[in-house]
């Protein structure tokens, strides 16, 4: 789940406490603490919600709004709802970029009322929820990582930390001020928590607006290397955090938000964090946030996954796989060495086929380890969550199973592979967790431990024989009825009463001979009545206890069995991640050798030069669609070379428009996301010198929240590339100068090609309907020109889709409006205008010589009609009834002329 970039309403002021009742006092100690979150207060089978906090989330969950009591004078607003729906309320909250505190009832009333009759519960705060804190399944899109990003910026330098709480992975990335924004975009993150003064920062502002997640603006105090050190370290328990790396002043501060907002949000629970891994701003494909959604990677530009370039090609049978795919398309690596061990990977499985079907369906059985553990760590998770652990180590077993030995030189696995495995071979302690989990959780457990019901029978004797009391307690009590009778024959029978508990009962002259001094009898004289006399013995008294305590001492050893088993899982929940980590990547690398087969995609040559060749590639969304309605697509060929060497380094793209030249600018840009990626691409082959930057400006589009129109959006996208690119980068851009006049937008199109080409050097896409840009391959040493090529048959246009070498000789506009249903009539005045322009052969043409303005008089003004002069001529206040009705028959009489 991601929010959309708010920053989350603010609460009042806390209402004073002074001569409020001890509940309410309670409510607003726990508002205190929590001001900027909407306090959920546990009230028996409800959560209740008061003043503003209630005000607020009336409106924004559309719950009822009532009242209870006063406070000083003034009613007191209140809402609630019922413990059982908490989560769907609290996921439409977190969606509209709240805080909700959870305050729950520590104590049962009964215990409460042993402090006197008065005594009210104890509550506390146990956990505040937030965007990016989320653990529970309800809350959370299963193919889709929730991240917690922090931003620092320290002596010129920025760092990201970013962590995923509902599966323990911490990252931490180094990198310059320009790169922040694509640095922080790649993580897509649902809250990002920034130091208050950086808000004032315009470069920063950009790259949180960017974000896509929820911002959270914390002191700078927090931000201060010192003390976010220290936090850090108590969060990984550690006396120094050298020997996670060598950590900027930037990463450690970013890093300490992080943890100073777990240390609030979770309460004071420390959860399964994995080591940071810092990555440098070298290792990732640098793709800025508007790069990202033209080329719609992993969102269409309507915020939609479907549609997308990682809908498809995802085939991943797991939800810990398709995160992980997720993030390897959201951030192709840099280094060709990595990239190429990712590709070995795919390669092997797409060569054994059988393997990889017997990987995938022993995945699909599989379950979310990572995120299971997350939730036992911290105190949230249940006996579902148990049995995740125990069937992931279970398939983690069988999986291990399905590969040749890694040290057998004919299997030739690749590193990629033998990592997953060795991370898959279970651990002494992991072998005994499993043991014990198979043996002593049932199949199906229920959803929360409090409801019991989750411990195998015989596995504890104690609880089976608590069991055996609650549910069987008849039985047991006829047994030893049975068993009184034999031993003292006396017709006994059991019964039970308020005062008493569980007795025996005879008759008077049944009881005679017991009631006689004997030291040895194990009948003890109860009650005398009447009729009956009354015994029990110490076997009875004991069961009686039991009997009563039965079902209370089932939950209890159950719910001990369950926190053994859990402190269990937190002391091993590093090797659990590692097992969870490996089957996500065996995941992913079998869904990519499978959409590979699927679509005919081929390894890329991936090297460190500056070529860029692909023959007969295709944009693998686009031609994903066009199969789906039984047509063709067209391949295309595109090489560049950024040395010039080889091939140009900037393509002049011309052609009419709807044939495909920005079809073809995205698939070239899309086949580097996948090459770098280590994915296969569409392409009969493909040559990728790899790419440091990429930047694509295709489409247009304004941004009215900043004061920006398209052009002005177009050009400050332009200028991001102009700075930022490389020799090493890959740039596609599509009409830069349309919006402005025509000469103006020629000049600054022109400016810009020569610039990417002489200064920048990047490979460069440059698509134009500015046919005078054709002229730069005989002014320039590195272009060439392409166009996407069409036809005219029988006064129709056909697009062949195909990129041809040469400029294009004409844009056929007219053509497509004709095709886009534009009137007839204005589409033959348009063919009239663009003759007459075609055929003008002065440099320049006058206003008024233009058929278009000439054509263009005034028409005279229309001339009313007699039925409106007469109308006109009427004063209807001033008309009787009877020169009304005349009136009326005249003007019907001129209706008729």
């Amino acid at each position: 789940m991601n929010a959309p970039l708010v920053h989350p309403p603010k609460a009042d002021a806390v209402p004073s406490s002074e001569g409020t009742t001890p509940v309410m006092a309670q409510f607003l100690a726990a508002k205190a603490s929590q001001p900027d979150a909407i306090v959920f207060f546990r009230m028996g089978d409800f959560y209740e919600l008061f003043f503003k906090d209630a005000e607020i989330a009336s409106r924004a969950l559309g719950i009822t709004l009532t009242k209870r009591g006063k406070h000083q004078g003034e009613d007191i607003p209140m809402a609630g709802v019922p413990v059982h729906a908490l989560d769907g309320y609290l996921a439409r909250l977190i969606r509209q970029g709240f805080k909700a505190a959870i305050c729950e009832q520590l104590e049962a009333p009964a215990e409460a009322r042993k402090r006197g009759s008065k005594a009210v519960v104890h509550r506390d705060i146990v956990r505040v929820v937030t965007p990016g804190t989320l653990t529970e399944d309800s809350l959370l899109d299963a193919r889709g990582a929730n991240r917690l990003a922090a931003v620092s910026v320290r002596k010129g330098r920025a760092a990201v930390a970013v962590v995923e709480l509902s599966g323990g992975s911490v990252d931490a990335v180094a990198c310059s001020l320009e790169d922040l924004g694509a640095t922080l975009a790649s993580f897509r993150p649902s809250e990002v928590l920034v130091p208050d003064r950086l808000f004032s920062d315009a470069a920063t502002k950009d790259a949180l607006d960017g974000s896509g997640g929820v911002v959270q603006a914390l002191p700078q105090a927090l931000a201060e290397p010192v003390g976010a050190r220290a936090r850090v370290e108590r969060l990984y328990g550690v006396a120094s955090l050298d020997g996670f790396g060598a950590f900027e002043e930037a990463e450690v501060s970013a890093l300490g938000l992080i943890a100073a907002y777990l240390e609030t949000t979770q309460a004071g629970k420390i959860p399964a964090l994995s080591p940071p891994r810092r990555s440098g701003d070298s290792g990732f494909l640098a793709i800025d946030p508007a790069t990202r959604l033209s080329l719609e990677i992993d969102r269409t530009q309507r915020g939609e996954r479907e549609g997308s370039l990682l809908a498809c090609i995802d085939r991943t049978v797991t939800s810990g796989g398709a995160r992980a795919l997720a993030e390897r398309i959201a951030r192709p690596l840099r280094d060709p060495a990595a990239i190429n061990h990712g590709l070995d990977a795919v390669e092997w499985l797409v060569e054994r086929r059988d393997l990889r079907r017997d990987l995938r369906d022993g995945l699909r059985a599989s379950s979310d380890i990572a995120r299971a553990t997350s939730r036992l760590v911290l105190g949230r998770g249940g006996p579902r969550d148990l049995a995740a652990v125990r069937t992931g180590l279970s398939i983690a077993e069988g999986i291990a199973g399905l590969f040749p030995p890694a040290r057998d030189p004919l299997t030739g696995l690749p590193a990629r592979i033998v990592a997953a495995l060795d991370r898959l071979t279970l651990s002494p302690d992991l072998g005994r967790l499993l043991v014990d989990l198979a043996e002593g959780l049932v199949a199906e457990p229920p959803h929360l431990a409090r409801d019991g019901g989750f411990v195998s029978p015989g596995y504890r004797p104690e609880l089976e024989e608590a069991r055996r009391l609650r549910d069987d307690s008849r039985r047991v009590v006829a047994d030893l009825e049975a068993r009184a009778v034999a031993e003292a024959g006396v017709p006994f029978k059991i019964r039970h009463n308020a005062v008493l508990g569980y007795f025996l009962e005879t008759s008077a002259k049944a009881a005679e001979p017991l009631l006689r001094p004997s030291g040895e009898s194990p009948f003890i004289h109860r009650q005398t009545l009447a009729n009956q006399v009354r015994f029990t013995t110490v076997e009875l008294s004991e069961l009686d206890a039991k009997i009563s305590q039965a079902g209370h001492r089932a939950l209890a050893i159950e719910g001990e069995t369950f926190e053994g088993w859990r402190a269990i899982v937190q002391s091993l929940a590093r090797p659990l991640q590692a097992v969870a980590e490996a089957l996500a990547e065996l995941d992913a690398h079998a869904a990519l050798a499978e959409w590979a087969e699927e679509v005919g995609a081929v390894r890329p040559a991936v090297d460190d030069t500056t070529c860029f060749e692909v023959m007969a590639g295709r944009h693998p969304v686009v031609e994903a669609a066009v199969k789906a309605h039984g047509d063709p697509y067209t391949p295309n060929n595109c090489t560049l070379d950024g040395s010039g060497a080889a091939a140009s380094r900037l393509s002049i793209v011309t052609g009419p428009n709807m044939a495909g030249k920005s079809t073809f600018l995205r698939q070239n840009a899309l086949l580097v996301v996948l090459a770098q990626a280590g994915a296969f691409v569409p392409a009969r082959s493909m040559r990728l010198g790899v790419v440091d930057r990429l930047f694509s400006r295709v489409g247009a589009g304004d941004d009215l929240a900043r004061g920006r129109s398209t052009f002005m959006t177009e050009m400050v996208e332009t200028a991001a590339i102009l700075t930022q690119a490389t020799e090493r980068s890959f740039v596609v851009l599509d009409e830069i100068g349309r919006g402005t006049a025509t000469y103006d937008g020629l000049a600054i199109a022109w400016a810009v090609a020569e610039a990417l080409h002489d200064r920048n050097r990047a490979r460069t896409l440059f698509a134009t309907h500015y046919h005078e840009l054709a002229g730069l391959e005989s002014r320039l040493a590195h272009v060439c020109n392409l166009s996407m090529t069409a036809r005219e048959w029988n006064g129709d246009l056909v697009f062949l889709h195909e990129a041809a070498p040469g400029a294009a000789d004409r844009s056929y506009g007219v053509q497509v409006a004709r095709l886009a249903g534009v009137p007839a009539a204005v589409v033959s005045r348009a063919r009239e205008v663009l003759d007459r322009l075609e055929g003008e052969k002065r440099a320049t043409v006058s206003l008024d010589d233009l058929p278009l303005f000439a054509v263009a008089e005034p028409p005279p003004p229309p001339r009313s009609s007699a039925v409106e002069d007469a109308l006109q001529a009427i004063e209807p206040d001033e008309l009787s009834p009877r020169e009304a009705l005349e009136a009326l028959y005249r003007l019907k009489g001129l209706g008729r002329r």
